[in-house]
């Protein structure tokens, strides 16, 4: 019980999991209360998402029990923890593309009139929730081609239309800018101002500090530490949660040459995502790109990369003018993209860790025409060696953390030496000890000449990395800053300018 008496909403005691031979969670007990926001952090892999998936039904624990409202709570599909009031938003988008808003946010469940759909009012019902984020889309647009950030809200919206009495939020504002996010807070400060509870599980800490009121970390499937309050020191929490001390987040910015290996000139998108776009990137240094979603970093970064095409303008690398037409083109002159969206983009999640560091680099691997099982073993175990993945080759690249799937595809591309490395959201939804060693491999790129270009939605990292920070706004260059010139006021200021 709380100091005032009152009893949590849901108690989990000695809850115990595991798959096969492995135990994954050993004995946590955690209690929520109504009206409360609990911060739920660890590392990939430490047992936040199992836990979530016990209390939303997804999976069942192999022992302990739980309570739900004084009564035993023990539901075996996310269905019946819904109906019970439990609903969860989860870190991979679930919407189905060929449907419209509207008809994804009440899946399942559409609101009827004489035996058919209620188109009207649930689109109305849609609309209202979409208004309270902030997100200007009709309910009738189909999902197929919205952004990653809108899709997100639409997630968020779906389950704000639940009237459910916990909210399990896993990662809600991973593809979220800052103007969203804070559109988000509003909304979790109004449910909770109605007794709904709150688990909250995210990597951005500074953001804990402003919506958790409590912090329970989690590390190698047990419970280790809890604080009565989210006002704590961020390098606290991250000691709690690797185990052990934390000196430095960003290793130090080392000073690029003054030759420069990018340039883009005048660039212009065929489709007015981004206007007239002018920088240069030297050898080894890290250019940021800011600026709030749909600003047009990601559609800037995938026209360079050749993965757009481009109204006007031109892409000079190493003074030549080699603007290309397909990724192929870019990849081909030494220019690679680590896209946004890993899981759509980066790699095949159901083929090995061995076959899709392989798939970008066919020519190194079969010089004579053919590839065979132990040129590919030697090159990927090499590969994986020298990035860091924690993995073997024949392993799936599903079976992995986020993390490590990161590392997966960086480590495809950089295994070709590329000149031009263009990183777009590339810690979104990784936890803090991986981001660590994701900021260690940007730097030695770097420190390699290597031109190194972040976009990143976190305004920490682009400013701890950066030796410069483009940023953008609404499609328009605001200003390029210098690392010295550049905090939150400075970039916010262009970035909403």
């Amino acid at each position: 019980m709380t100091p005032d008496g009152k009893s949590p909403i849901l108690s989990l005691r000695n809850i115990h999991k595991s798959f096969g031979p492995i135990e994954v969670l050993h004995g946590i007990d955690l209690d929520i209360h109504a009206g409360e926001v609990v911060a739920l952090l660890g590392e990939n892999g430490a047992g936040k998402s199992t836990v979530s998936n016990i209390i939303s039904g997804t999976t069942l624990p192999s022992s302990g029990e739980m309570t739900w409202q004084g009564a035993r709570f023990a539901p075996a599909s996310p269905r019946e923890a819904l109906d019970a009031g439990v609903g969860m938003i989860h870190q991979e988008l679930l919407l189905l593309p060929h449907l419209s808003v509207a008809e994804n946010i009440f899946v399942g469940r559409y609101p009827m009139k004489a035996g058919r759909i209620d188109r009207s009012t649930m689109e109305a019902r849609a609309h209202s929730g979409l208004e309270r984020l902030g997100l200007d889309i009709s309910p009738r647009r189909v999902v197929e081609g919205l952004s990653t950030a809108s899709q997100q809200l639409i997630e968020i919206a779906k389950a704000l239309t639940l009237n459910a009495r916990l909210l399990i939020l896993d990662e809600p504002t991973a593809a979220l800018g800052s103007e969203e996010t804070k559109l988000l807070f509003k909304q979790i400060e109004r449910v909770k101002a109605e007794g709904v509870g709150v688990i909250y599980i995210s990597h951005r800490l500074e953001e804990i500090r402003e919506i958790a009121d409590r912090v329970v970390v989690m590390r190698d499937g047990e419970k280790v530490q809890e604080f009565d309050t989210a006002k704590i020191p961020v390098r606290t929490i991250v000691e709690a949660m690797v185990g052990r001390s934390m000196d430095q987040m960003f290793p130090p910015i080392a000073q690029p040459t003054d030759e420069t290996v990018l340039e883009v000139k005048g660039l212009t998108s065929p489709v007015s995502r981004f206007e007239d776009v002018n920088f240069t990137v030297r050898k080894g240094e890290i250019f940021g790109i800011s600026g709030l979603v749909g600003a047009g970093r990601t559609e800037l970064v995938r026209a360079i990369a050749g993965a757009d095409p481009i109204r006007s303008g031109s892409i000079i690398l190493n003074g030549d003018d080699i603007t290309p037409n397909s990724p192929r083109d870019a990849i081909r002159q030494g220019i690679v993209l680590v896209p946004e969206d890993r899981k759509l983009q980066g790699v095949v999640l159901d083929h090995r860790i061995d076959e899709n560091i392989v798939y970008s680099n066919f020519e190194t691997v079969s010089k004579s025409g053919w590839i065979s099982a132990p040129k590919i073993k030697a090159f990927a175990d090499g590969v994986i060696e020298k990035f860091g993945v924690k993995g073997i080759g024949r392993q799936n690249v599903s079976e992995m953390s986020g993390g490590n799937q990161q590392k997966v595809v960086l480590a495809k591309w950089l295994a070709r030496n590329p000149r031009v490395v263009l990183l777009d959201e590339p810690t979104r939804g990784i936890d803090v000890g991986a981001r660590s060693s994701i900021y260690e491999i940007i730097h030695g790129l770097a420190a390699q000449g290597v031109a190194v270009v972040v976009v990143s939605s976190d305004l920490e990292e682009v400013l701890g990395v950066s030796n410069r920070i483009l940023v953008m706004a609404a499609g328009r260059q605001s200003g390029i800053l210098d690392h010295a010139e550049a905090n939150d006021v400075s970039v916010m200021e262009l970035a909403t300018a």
